[in-house]
């Protein structure tokens, strides 16, 4: 179990240099834009336009803050993205643009590359003491709320822990949370 404090994140620019990203965590350790298997970011989208492309990427992108936008992704229909809504999911070397709904957003980006890694990102409640399985590979858990605490360490409102093994997960009142489920693709990926 890895704890990564809100605080020790790592703030970057968009690789289009429009904006700037936090990166809460990446594989392998330190790896750049370019070379990452798995990243795990926030970023604030403050105006309309273009996302960053991402060849050989896959993203799933969920609103973290703000009322939401709206994604249009090349060759697709137009997907509304609200706040702690379904997150949508697509590929990082079509083109993208965002147009906000509302004002601007945080929004929380997972991406893996093609072929090595697959992923997938839910948003979750709990109000009763629960385990947290990674039923393989890892798990990445995104505190929404404070409160909450993995093994007995507390976690405040965005602070993330990595799991590679079984943890307990307990709450104070209810907790909120973003789950990350990351896995080795082994040419699965519609797993």
């Amino acid at each position: 179990m890895k704890i990564l404090c809100a605080a020790d994140h790592k703030v970057m620019p968009w690789k289009n240099g429009a904006g700037s990203t936090t990166e809460i965590a990446v594989s392998p350790a330190g790896a750049g834009l370019d070379t990452f298997d798995w990243r795990v970011s926030m970023a604030s989208v403050v105006e309309d336009g273009a996302f960053s492309a991402f060849p050989g990427i896959e993203r799933t992108l969920a609103v973290l803050e703000g009322e939401g936008l709206v994604l249009e992704v090349e060759g697709r229909a137009p997907q509304t993205v609200l706040k702690d809504g379904v997150p949508a999911s697509f590929p990082g070397d079509a083109p993208t643009r965002a147009r906000l709904l509302g004002g601007p957003v945080v929004d929380l980006n997972v991406m893996t590359r093609r072929g090595r890694y697959a992923h997938r990102l839910r948003w979750q409640r709990i109000d009763a003491p629960t385990t947290l399985t990674p039923a393989e590979g890892a798990l990445l858990l995104l505190a929404r709320t404070s409160g909450l605490a993995v093994e007995g360490a507390r976690l405040k409102a965005g602070d993330a822990v990595l799991l590679r093994e079984p943890a307990r997960l307990e709450t104070q009142g209810t907790g909120e949370f973003y789950l990350v489920e990351l896995w080795e693709a082994a040419g699965d990926l519609d797993k």
